[in-house]
């Protein structure tokens, strides 16, 4: 009979939400998750309301592009130390303030510029933000798994999704309550000042333990073999080259080494996890609106029972895998992520029935707080702190790219097959990420066990 795996009593799994590198990741998330909506959904509202043309608003979902190749400038976060900021304050912290204050740079320039004949200007500010945003998340990943144990990771991603949705409820609402009472531009502007909150945080929090970047450097037997092959090059050409190897190419020759053939499979697992959460999407809000909900309602069930359980289950998600370890939490976020679907489908046959929208808003907001949770917790026991950045921004791209494609094919099945047909597909689609999480959970090499206290 094999042993046990050992646990924590749910006291201690309760008190790691007290730890300051947790209770960090409340503020950070507030910080990452504030940047978002303002070159989104808060600005396609400005645009609209200046009068701009909705065919050019538009054009500026392609902005949200740059959060999902943001793995290309990754390694460059990763291992590029910055001037004066690296040496004061560490290399995560000063990119998370140079990150921060292009946010900053950006949302003031928008504030200054009025929409009707500067859309240009608009897009080139709101361009400073979404890089600044995403380059802001590399950092803040890095950060978060080097700050502590991988024990420790799922609590950390639950406090930091509750901060992200707190950022992007300011973003949203609160921008738009500004706007009204006020103007655009006091909106953000008062949104510009709300980027200190993580700017405070990270001159208050201490960078995280890591070898030098050169003593890294020095260590990678690649490295070392370009030295030894391009002795008699200009110095400049082996020092970048070195670089290069070290920033760019052992990032991904590290991950393969681990863990072999594996490594492909993992990939496909990152790439399937949440595709049927990610391919639903795009068609929930027209489903609510076809079978007869008032935007209203949407929106009233969508925000106090969406918000409220997606918070509880990140924070169910850090508890049950502080008290039972990453592996059979992959299985039930998987299979929670999959099942919640066929509620879409239940709700498209049913009509208007304002209980059981929000059965769906309830079921659907609790499974992904709880996987979300747990797949960062995965993706964090992955990563190697040699590369945190780089690896880390390579997984988070994988994990939505695919979704995000095959949804843009919703609308196809829905006009051909109905709603309900269209979230039973959804549904089958999770299933190969609920036969890999088994597959994965089984493997002591790819999932942690819980450390006993």
């Amino acid at each position: 009979m094999p042993t046990p795996l050992p646990q924590r009593s749910w006291l201690a799994a309760l008190a790691i939400y007290c730890r300051a590198p947790v209770v960090t990741m409340l503020f950070l998330g507030f910080s990452a998750g504030l940047p978002f909506l303002l070159v989104f959904s808060t600005l396609s509202a400005w645009l609209r309301s200046d009068g701009v043309d909705v065919a050019a608003i538009g054009f500026f979902a392609w902005i949200g592009m740059l959060y999902s190749i943001k793995f290309f400038w990754a390694p460059v976060v990763d291992r590029l130390a910055l001037p004066v900021l690296t040496r004061v304050f560490g290399q995560r912290r000063g990119w998370m303030l140079l990150a921060q204050a292009t946010i900053a740079t950006g949302l003031i320039g928008l504030a200054g510029v009025s929409p009707v004949g500067h859309l240009g200007l608009v897009a080139l500010f709101a361009l400073l933000v979404a890089f600044g945003s995403a380059t802001q998340d590399i950092a803040i990943d890095a950060y978060r798994i080097e700050s502590a144990e991988d024990d420790v990771q799922a609590a950390m991603a639950s406090t930091y999704i509750i901060g992200y949705r707190g950022g992007l409820m300011a973003a949203g609402a609160g921008a738009l309550y500004i706007a009204a009472a006020a103007s655009w531009d006091v909106a953000y502007l008062t949104m510009a000042a709300l980027v200190g909150v993580g700017f405070v945080t990270v001159l208050l929090r201490p960078e995280p333990r890591r070898a030098s970047l050169s003593v890294q450097l020095i260590h990678e037997p690649r490295v070392r073999a370009f030295i030894r092959a391009s002795r008699g090059n200009p110095k400049v050409l082996r020092r970048l080259g070195a670089w290069a190897i070290g920033a760019i190419v052992c990032p991904f020759t590290d991950f393969f080494s681990r863990y072999g053939v594996k490594a492909l499979w993992i990939l496909v697992f990152i790439a399937v996890f949440r595709i049927s959460d990610l391919i639903m999407a795009s068609m929930a809000n027209p489903l609510y609106i076809d079978v007869g909900f008032s935007l209203a309602t949407i929106a009233n069930v969508t925000n106090i029972f969406g918000i409220a359980m997606s918070i509880l289950g990140g924070l169910l998600g850090g508890l049950l895998v502080a008290r039972y370890g990453i592996g059979p939490l992959l299985i039930v976020g998987a299979g929670f992520v999959m099942l919640t679907n066929l509620l879409f489908a239940a709700l498209a046959l049913i009509g208007n029935q304002v209980p059981m929208l929000v059965i769906t808003i309830i079921g659907d907001n609790l499974a992904n707080g709880l996987a979300s949770a747990v797949f960062i917790a995965f993706l964090s026991s992955l990563t190697s702190r040699a590369y945190t950045a780089t690896q880390y921004a390579l997984f988070s791209s994988l994990m939505t790219l695919p979704g995000k494609f095959l949804s843009g094919f919703g609308g196809l099945v829905v006009t051909a097959q109905g709603y309900a047909t269209f979230f039973v597909i959804a549904t089958l689609l999770g299933l190969p990420a609920v036969a890999l999480a088994i597959w994965i959970s089984r493997d002591k090499q790819l999932v942690p066990a819980p450390k006993p206290r």
